[in-house]
């Protein structure tokens, strides 16, 4: 935990706040700071600063909070995922919120298990948890917006022009030889498929709406690889 993350719940009166459970047990067993030490902190969608502690009882900790400063800004990205495998959307979700992704939708696709759609990561709670992990970890504040669409054909016929707006289209495609731009200075729409890529047809339908398939070279990339390097190498 780089940065403690409050809600604003948390806050008891003005500048005061409390906090117990998972926030508690790390700072008190992890960060282990004394009465009148500081600790990161930074409320959610809000501002950062800096947390004084009061007071250290058995179950909750109390802090004087001052934000001051203004948060990292997230990226101009919109990320339509092909929804992967629940034990690495937990990881790609962290890394989202990490990196900055301003929205992201997840997506079926051809290549996605149906039984995927049946886990329960994909649950608000479940979803909210992971983000502010990675909030945390990068020292920011701002929550990705996140929404699921459970069948392709209808968002990209109905919604997704209207979502990619005036934004760079781009479509990862492992296999085209066009590579992804560098250091973007405008605001993008940037597809990734499941294992194995999108089918034809649905790079077709993406291609169609104005996407253009760009390649990280002839390495093959596990998605959660592919998502880092492709929003490291847009945004550098």
């Amino acid at each position: 935990m780089n940065l403690l993350l409050l809600e604003d719940n948390d806050f008891v009166s003005e500048g005061i706040a409390e906090i117990s459970g998972r926030r508690y047990e790390h700072i008190v067993n992890i960060l282990k700071p004394d009465p009148g030490g500081t600790i990161k902190t930074g409320l959610i969608n809000g501002n950062t600063g800096i947390a004084t502690v009061l007071v250290i009882e058995k179950t909750k900790l109390k802090l004087k909070v001052d934000l001051l400063n203004e948060p990292e800004p997230p990226l101009p990205v919109t990320l339509l995922l092909a929804l992967p495998r629940p034990k690495m959307l937990k990881r790609i979700l962290q890394t989202c919120a990490a990196l900055g992704v301003n929205r992201l939708y997840l997506i079926n696709s051809y290549r996605v298990e149906k039984s995927y759609w049946q886990s329960p990561w994909l649950e608000t709670k479940a979803i909210d948890g992971q983000l502010r992990l990675g909030l945390e970890q990068a020292g920011t504040t701002t929550l990705p917006q996140v929404e699921l669409r459970k069948r392709f054909k209808p968002f990209v016929e109905d919604e997704l022009d209207t979502i990619a707006g005036k934004t760079t289209r781009l479509l990862a495609h492992p296999y085209h030889h066009q590579p992804a731009p560098v250091s973007l200075n405008q605001a993008s729409t940037l597809a990734v498929g499941p294992e194995g890529g999108f089918i034809a047809y649905e790079i077709d339908k993406l291609v169609e709406l104005g996407f253009t398939p760009v390649s990280l070279g002839k390495r093959i990339l596990k998605v959660e690889t592919a998502v880092t390097a492709l929003l490291s190498r847009l945004y550098t």
